[in-house]
């Protein structure tokens, strides 16, 4: 394949998003894989597989270095689990460039996710989780968890575009334990996702493998960086990223 060295750095490039921002790299890797003449379905299952790989390298070195709560990703990969496999059997009824379309609007929805929950004060914070009642809680990671899963199936992305904003605003989680968790949350709703593109044939698995472990290794250097990082500058990096992702993703659209 004339295409591997590119798939290789692609990879690369979708990790290390995944390590810094709590993304699964599909926001790179399912425009790039259509430009390389796969199928929108092909592309979203491929997708699907190598950020199985990417997030679990990440969260791999998360692991080891203390940064996960293995019980909050569970939580929240519950719901996720069950959302991505169903939805993932919807993903060949979608026309391509509603996909991105729909999808673009969500990166820019999601600026505004953070930006709102970054104008609320420390106090405000403290309250809203003292009072926050167990059911309440409940709900949230189901919405929370829910919505990764809807976007691994039917975008072939991790979810984390969506999630980690979503923990900030109804978990009360500081972006960076937010990030951190996402990415555990998208090894489990990415095995999903592809588990039922595998079981209809829709991954193309030669790319899938370089993608994923071009991202592993990405991940892995972006993991030991994070929490070095200012929250500011992660929270800045975070939001610039989606626009500059949000532009790129309207762009295909508009050459399908």
């Amino acid at each position: 394949m004339d295409n591997w060295f590119i798939l290789v750095i692609s990879g690369l490039a979708s990790g290390i998003l995944a390590g810094l921002l709590g993304i699964g790299g599909g926001t790179i890797l399912v425009p790039l894989q259509l430009a390389f003449g796969y199928t929108p379905l092909q592309a979203v299952a491929t997708s699907s597989l190598a950020i199985v790989i990417t997030a679990t390298s990440g969260t791999i070195q998360n692991w080891r270095m203390g940064y996960i709560n293995i019980q909050r990703v569970i939580l929240l990969g519950i719901p996720a689990v069950v959302t991505a496999y169903l939805s993932a059997g919807f993903t060949k009824f979608i026309p391509a460039k509603n996909q991105l379309v729909s999808f673009g609007i969500l990166l820019l929805f999601t600026i505004y996710l953070v930006d709102l929950r970054k104008n609320l004060s420390k106090k405000e914070q403290e309250i809203e989780q003292n009072q926050q009642s167990k059911i309440s809680s409940i709900i949230s990671r189901i919405v929370t968890g829910g919505a990764a899963g809807i976007l691994a199936g039917i975008f072939g992305v991790g979810g984390g575009v969506i999630m980690v904003p979503l923990q900030i605003l109804l978990l009360g989680e500081t972006i960076k334990v937010a990030i951190q968790t996402s990415l555990g949350v998208i090894v489990l709703s990415s095995i999903s996702a592809a588990t039922r593109h595998a079981l209809e044939g829709n991954i193309l698995v030669v790319p899938g493998l370089i993608l994923g472990f071009g991202g592993l290794v990405g991940a892995q250097l972006s993991t030991r960086f994070l929490p070095r990082l200012p929250d500011k500058v992660v929270s800045l990096t975070f939001r610039v990223g989606l626009a500059i992702l949000a532009v790129y993703i309207f762009w295909k659209a508009s050459t399908i």
